[in-house]
């Protein structure tokens, strides 16, 4: 058995060992979902696109992308939660109101009970809205994979979101869009949480198209499916980048939206 004094040193090296993986794990990667090297979307040509407007519980106000997987639920990141959340639909430009904006409140958040907010794992969250939203030519659902449809590395997808065009830019007004490859896990590995069960790695490291810190949520299309959620890139916005993998998480989402 330990004296006292042993137990207290052996304690606080515990405790700084703790903080440097933590500050290690912060400053090797950022929230993920501002377009890196992407093109402008048509307007109104992703009508499931949800731009939404968070207030934290410090206060701030930050923003995030998300998704309509139901008329009256969008599926987004669950480190966008927030003490109160406005979703806006059909949206292209955010700064430039249009007869196609539907403004809803969220009444309800459920980030996904073992999300890790160090570690960024199952960062997936369901948004309850107010009501439901009127479907029409700007606003529509997405749909999702089934909970065995494991999609497999080198296919190309589309990630979507408001964004940066380039690291030192502020945030694009318009909907930008850009192409990723799926790639083998193995090209994942410096990120020391990355689960290949539970995440997708996309992004061609020889490239500058990625997504980055800003507008976490969006959907990564494969095939006009939703197969992942922008969760996390480097801080730099070299790909690859991170996204949920939402196969794995449909028996929850299922109960979600069953009970609710």
């Amino acid at each position: 058995i330990k004296s006292a004094p042993a137990m207290g040193s052996l304690c606080k090296k515990m405790h700084l060992l703790s903080l440097f993986l933590l500050l290690f794990l912060l400053c090797s990667s950022a929230e993920a979902g501002e377009i890196i090297g992407g093109t402008e979307c048509k307007p109104h040509s992703r009508p499931y696109m949800a731009y939404l407007e968070i207030v934290t519980p410090r206060g701030h106000l930050k923003s995030c992308g998300g998704f309509l997987v139901r008329r009256n639920f969008v599926l987004t990141a669950a480190h966008c939660a927030g003490r109160s959340i406005t979703v806006m639909l059909g949206v292209h430009n955010k700064k430039e109101k249009e007869d196609t904006w539907q403004r809803l409140e969220v009444v309800k958040q459920f980030p996904h009970p073992k999300y890790d907010d160090v570690l960024l794992l199952h960062d997936i969250m369901l948004l309850k809205l107010e009501e439901k939203a009127n479907l029409t030519l700007a606003v529509g659902t997405l749909p999702l994979p089934s909970q065995f449809n494991f999609i497999s590395p080198w296919r190309m997808c589309r990630a979507t979101g408001w964004g940066r065009t380039n690291v030192e830019e502020s945030t694009s007004d318009s909907l930008q869009e850009v192409k990723l490859r799926l790639l083998d896990p193995q090209a994942c590995k410096h990120f020391r949480s990355f689960k290949h069960n539970l995440q997708l790695c996309a992004g061609n490291p020889r490239k500058t198209n990625s997504v980055y810190k800003g507008d976490s949520g969006g959907p990564l299309l494969c095939a006009g499916i939703a197969q992942g959620i922008a969760s996390y890139v480097n801080l730099n916005a070299k790909p690859p980048a991170v996204f949920t993998r939402i196969s794995h998480y449909r028996p929850w989402i299922n109960k979600i939206l069953k009970e609710n």
